[in-house]
């Protein structure tokens, strides 16, 4: 046993720190904003206030200034001279949103479907298992976390590095919207059997009807994104 005096200073008097407060405060509030503009919770062209977006925030404009700088970049506003920054995310851009988080997601399942090993092959099938328990009794938190962890897990089975990163920029749902479409037992149905249907593919090596069906199942999840938010009715 470690006696006292082979101790670190301070050793065992304080908690090692959480890793998620390691983010910076302009992190959080690129987090916070982005996560707003993509729920629809800002209009197309609607122009923002830095100072009021910094008093809704509590924090000072200089972590606002810092994050909008870094939504710009991502296209989601623009600063324009006289007036000031306008949000730019609208129905037409989650729309090229949604068809390029497809085509990434559906080319990850394609090689999953070529790369994937046994023993993940167990887990996907646990997953869809849960997945199944939990639609059966309508638990929406665990069927947002489980929805997150079927795709991690068919990331990793696919081994990709460079498309697991690009569609990070991809990913549009927060936690809200999430929890509407879950609230509903016809999508969760719907959910459930593109799912189902995804690992399926998947675990026989079927590769192409993996690509497709991960493609359609995005496509139509993506509608019902553009319904909840914009209220937009046409197919993608």
């Amino acid at each position: 046993m470690q006696n006292e005096a082979s101790k670190e200073p301070g050793e065992g008097r304080i908690e090692r720190i959480d890793p998620r407060f390691l983010t910076t405060l302009r992190d959080h509030v690129h987090r916070t904003l982005r996560t707003a503009i993509l729920s629809g919770r800002f209009a197309p062209d609607e122009r923002v206030n830095e100072r009021q977006l910094a008093e809704q925030l509590g924090v000072s404009t200089t972590p606002i200034k810092e994050a909008l700088r870094q939504l710009e970049t991502e296209g989601l506003v623009e600063t324009l001279p006289r007036r000031g920054v306008l949000i730019r995310f609208n129905a037409s851009w989650a729309e090229e949103m949604i068809l390029a988080r497809a085509a990434l997601e559906s080319m990850i399942a394609h090689l999953a479907a070529k790369r994937i090993e046994k023993d993940e092959i167990q887990k996907l099938q646990e997953i869809v298992t849960r997945m199944a328990n939990a639609t059966e009794h309508g638990i929406a938190d665990d069927l947002i976390s489980l929805n997150e962890t079927f795709h991690e897990q068919i990331h990793i089975a696919s081994r990709c590095q460079y498309l697991s990163r690009m569609i990070e920029r991809q990913q549009f749902y927060d936690g809200s919207i999430r929890r509407v479409i879950h609230s509903d037992p016809l999508e969760c149905d719907k959910a459930l059997a593109e799912h189902t249907s995804i690992a399926a593919a998947i675990i026989s090596n079927d590769s192409d009807k993996a690509e497709r069906v991960m493609r359609d199942h995005v496509v139509r999840s993506g509608e019902t994104y553009l319904n909840i938010v914009f209220k937009k009715k046409e197919d993608i």
